[in-house]
């Protein structure tokens, strides 16, 4: 059912049921917030989006106030323009003056408000906040003297993640977001996704900066410093400098990062096809003899994290197989190391990732090979914007080039990766081929395909049924492995990404980025996929000769040696 309402004289449709902020929105008219996400329920706590409700003569938050026939409102009244202003003046107040040296310079929403609303003068002056930051995380830095408490970060934790990390502690004045009994964040349950990040409007939260030993190790003599890029990295890094969301930059990249100073560049694609190649033997091995099922992916260390956490009794069901980037940092410095013979020592490996969990993971214990750390240094996609712009190249005006072989070549089904149920996707085209010495007719697999939460489907290979899902977002993942708990589910195979939407969405992906511009990677990828010929990761030719030369075959000795690890219970402060 609609109806009209006026907004600023004007008659524009609502819907019955929606809130104010929405229907505003669907016309095109902005309206800022602080405190909303959109999707979830309202808490209408900022102020920022008050609008003058011309009936009774008060100010309203639009993100929670249901429209209603007959309503007349006003959207930039002087009287709305001024508490906005007065909001921003307030949270300005004790807010630090450290715009310049703030990595969240040009890209925070108080220094965007505050030049919309021009704030010009400081009309109110508060105690500016002096709270240390906590720099104890692998992945994530939290400087609370910079968090204006609009929540988002707690609510984006428990609500999509469902980990719940942090919350409001104290009250009144002395209210804080931090972790249980406010302690570092490394002794919390936080699992490193950065999601957080994502949606702080502040510099309160940032990702674990690398460039310092990055920076060392490109500028010493002795070390030859190698890199690798994550699937979905060449369809979001155009975001940076202006381009469209969802354009493949691949050519580009691989300009941009030799320009910097790295030796040698590697698509992680391609160890996305390595792990394909071990999961998928895995699967059939588990199916064939009876092993510990339903089978989980390992790729995501967000989530590994979250199940030695929450779930340690399913450490059983997850794949042995490290995560793509484990697996290419370990072939660098084994198999690659002696083709070209350099010492594994004097390699400095570098990882370009959407993703701040990976930082974590680099510095996992289980991620050392005979003394030797599997990745050195992670960037996120982010941080390699940054790091092309101090080094002053024109994306825009630069030749694409290659990527160095071997370890450089891909099938189109490691590149699906980067996107919720592509390794779902790509582990059954192969698995198919391995139990049937066939391909599949129809290599998409729609039923996987897509932003939905949680997808099932049931995949049939020569009489055996294999049921499977694919879930992203941590709290999606725990309702599906509660209702298996339940016995309300019977899975064989499951795929889990921590971020909603899968490493498109990852946590350090460009900030401020809209669905809009998700989908438009999500079908970046997909585009690869249909375009290009090698569509499984059996048939990519460096994955064969690795195995020929190297590994001898999927799950051999070598194989579980290198490229697969453990996992155990952890235990955090609650």
């Amino acid at each position: 059912m609609s109806f009209l309402i006026e907004v600023n004289n004007k008659q524009i449709e609502a819907r019955k049921g929606e809130y104010l902020l929405d229907t505003l929105n669907r016309h095109g008219i902005k309206v800022p917030t602080l405190c909303h996400l959109k999707g979830k329920f309202p808490s209408g706590s900022c102020r920022m989006c008050v609008v003058e409700n011309l009936k009774t003569g008060k100010l309203v938050t639009s993100c929670s106030t249901p429209v209603e026939a007959g309503m007349k409102v006003f959207t930039n009244s002087p009287r709305v323009i001024e508490s906005r202003k007065v909001i921003v003046e307030l949270l300005l107040s004790n807010h630090p003056d450290d715009c310049l040296y703030c990595v969240r310079n040009k890209k925070c929403e108080l220094q965007n408000l505050s030049e919309e609303l021009q704030v010009r003068e400081k009309r109110i002056r508060g105690i500016k906040n002096k709270i240390n930051k906590d720099t104890t995380s692998a992945s994530i830095v939290r400087d609370p003297e910079k968090c204006i408490l609009c929540g988002r970060c707690v609510r984006v934790c428990e609500e999509v993640m469902g980990v719940s990390a942090i919350d409001f502690i104290n009250r009144g004045s002395s209210t804080v977001v931090g972790t249980a009994f406010n302690k570092s964040i490394n002794t919390s349950s936080c699992i490193n996704c950065g999601q957080c990040i994502m949606v702080c409007p502040t510099g309160a939260l940032t990702e674990k900066n690398h460039f310092k030993e990055l920076i060392s190790a490109l500028n010493n003599s002795e070390k030859t410093v190698v890199v690798q890029y994550a699937p979905s990295i060449s369809v979001s890094l155009a975001e940076e400098f202006g381009m469209e969301a969802g354009k493949d930059i691949n050519g580009i990249m691989n300009a941009a990062l030799r320009k910097i100073g790295f030796k040698y560049v590697f698509d992680t694609t391609f160890a996305a096809d390595l792990t394909i190649m071990e999961e998928a033997s895995e699967l059939i091995q588990r199916v064939t003899e009876g092993g510990v099922m339903p089978m989980i992916t390992s790729c995501c260390p967000g989530w590994i994290k979250f199940a030695e956490e929450f779930y340690p009794e399913m450490l059983p069901n997850v794949s042995s197989c490290k995560s793509p980037q484990q697996m290419m940092g370990a072939v660098i410095k084994s198999y690659w190391a002696e083709k070209v013979k350099i010492s594994p020592e004097q390699i400095y490996s570098v990882s370009v990732m959407p993703c701040t969990a990976k930082k974590f993971e680099a510095q996992r214990e289980e991620m050392t090979h005979k003394g030797i750390t599997d990745v050195d240094a992670v960037l996120t996609t982010r941080e390699l914007a940054q790091l092309i712009r101090m080094y002053g190249i024109d994306m825009k005006n630069i030749a694409a080039e290659t990527t160095d072989s071997p370890l450089g070549f891909r099938s189109s089904a490691g590149k699906i990766f980067g996107t919720s149920g592509g390794v779902m996707e790509a582990a059954i085209r192969t698995a198919y081929n391995m139990l049937t010495g066939e391909e599949l007719i129809r290599f998409k697999v729609e039923a996987l395909r897509g932003m939905t939460g949680c997808k099932e489907t049931t995949i049939e290979v020569n009489g055996l049924k294999l049921n499977v899902a694919a879930v992203n977002g941590l709290a999606n993942a725990r309702m599906l492995l509660d209702s298996m708990k339940k016995g309300e589910k019977e899975l064989h195979f499951i795929e889990v990404m921590a971020c909603p939407g899968g490493c498109i969405n990852g946590g350090g992906q460009q900030i401020g980025a809209n669905e809009n511009d998700i989908k438009a990677r999500m079908k970046a990828l997909y585009d690869i996929d249909d375009m290009e010929t090698i569509k499984v990761s059996h048939k990519n030719p460096e994955i064969i000769q690795i195995y020929n030369e190297f590994l001898g075959k999927p799950g051999s000795h070598k194989s579980h040696d290198l490229l697969h690890t453990h996992y155990a219970k952890r235990d955090v402060l609650l």
